[in-house]
C-alpha cells in the first residue's frame, strides 16, 4: 500500500491527487477541499452541491474553477446523485452535461464507471469516502460515493465487478485510491452501526465505537483482487482538518460539498 495524496495549489484553490494515478498520464483527476471558490456563508468557499445552502451561479462558478484547473470542461461534466447504497452506473459521452447543465436520469447511484476518453465525471463527499479506479491497462476509470452504509454493502466491491463484468478489466491491473475522509479518530458510532462492520475495523470506547472506513475499503479491495501496491490510502481526517475540508460531523451538517473528479484523457 502507497501513503499520501499530493496537495497543490493555484491562487486560492488547493486541491488534491493520486501520484500513482498522475503517473499513468492517462486521467485528469482531483478531489476538491472547500478552498478556493466564490460561495459564502457556511458553504464557503469551494462548494460543490446544488442542492446546499448556496446560489446555482456561485456552485456553477466553482466548477468552473476546479475545472480550469485540471483542464476539465465544466459543461462536460456528469454528476452522481447519491443514496448511500451501492449501485453503479456505466456512463458514456452520451450522458455529458447531465446534472450541470441538464436533466439528469443518473438518479440514486453512489458510482459511476467510464471507458470513453473525455467524460469527466464527479462523486461528492463531505466526510464519506472518495475510492478512485483505473485499470490502466483496459483504459477503465471509476469513482465510488463510499459512505458508512456504502462501504457496509461494498460498493468497492461492486464496482470492480462492474469493471470486470463489462469491460474484461484484470483486477491486478487496477490502481485504486481512497480519498481524505472521515478515520477512525472522528468517527465514532453507537453499538447498532458498529455491528455491521467487521469486528477488527472497530474499537470500543466507552459506550461507543469508532469504526475504520479506510481499512474496511482496503480489505474489500484486497479481497477483490486488486493487488497491495496498487492501493493508495490518503490517511486524511476530514473531520479533523475542518478548515482545510467540509466535514459533516465536524461542522454539524452546516456545509458544503466537496468532489472526487476523474476524467479519461
Amino acid at each position: 500500500m502507497q501513503l499520501g495524496f499530493e496537495r497543490h495549489t493555484k491562487g486560492e484553490l488547493a486541491y488534491y491527487t493520486v501520484p500513482a494515478l498522475e503517473r499513468t498520464g492517462l486521467v485528469r483527476h482531483c478531489f476538491t477541499t472547500r478552498r478556493g471558490g466564490v460561495s459564502t456563508g457556511e458553504t464557503a468557499t469551494l462548494n460543490l452541491g446544488f442542492r446546499r445552502r448556496d446560489t446555482y451561479e456561485n456552485v456553477r462558478r466553482n466548477y468552473e474553477i476546479v475545472c480550469s484547473a485540471i483542464g476539465m470542461k465544466a459543461e462536460d461534466l456528469v454528476l452522481s446523485n447519491q443514496v448511500h447504497d451501492n449501485r453503479v452506473r456505466v456512463i458514456t459521452r452520451a450522458d455529458c452535461g447531465k446534472g450541470i447543465t441538464r436533466e439528469s436520469d443518473i438518479v440514486g447511484i453512489d458510482a459511476l464507471v467510464c471507458a470513453e476518453i473525455g467524460v469527466p465525471f464527479v462523486v461528492f463527499c463531505a466526510d464519506c469516502v472518495p475510492v478512485f479506479f483505473l485499470d490502466p491497462v483496459r483504459r477503465v476509470a471509476a469513482l465510488a460515493h463510499s459512505g458508512w452504509r456504502s462501504t457496509v454493502k461494498n460498493i468497492s466491491g461492486e464496482v470492480l465487478a462492474v469493471m470486470r463484468r463489462e469491460f474484461g478489466c484484470d483486477m491486478g491491473d487496477v490502481l485504486c485510491a481512497v480519498g481524505p475522509s472521515i478515520g477512525q479518530c472522528c468517527f465514532e458510532v453507537d453499538g447498532d452501526v458498529a455491528e455491521q462492520f467487521p469486528e477488527q475495523f472497530t474499537e470500543a470506547r466507552g459506550a461507543k465505537y469508532h469504526v475504520d472506513l479506510w481499512s474496511v475499503i482496503h480489505a474489500q479491495l484486497r479481497d477483490a483482487g486488486v493487488n497491495e501496491d496498487n492501493i493508495t490510502l490518503a490517511g486524511i481526517c476530514t473531520c479533523c482538518n475542518g478548515d482545510e475540508f467540509f466535514s459533516n460531523r465536524a461542522h454539524k451538517g452546516k456545509i458544503g460539498l466537496m468532489g472526487a473528479f476523474l476524467e479519461l484523457k
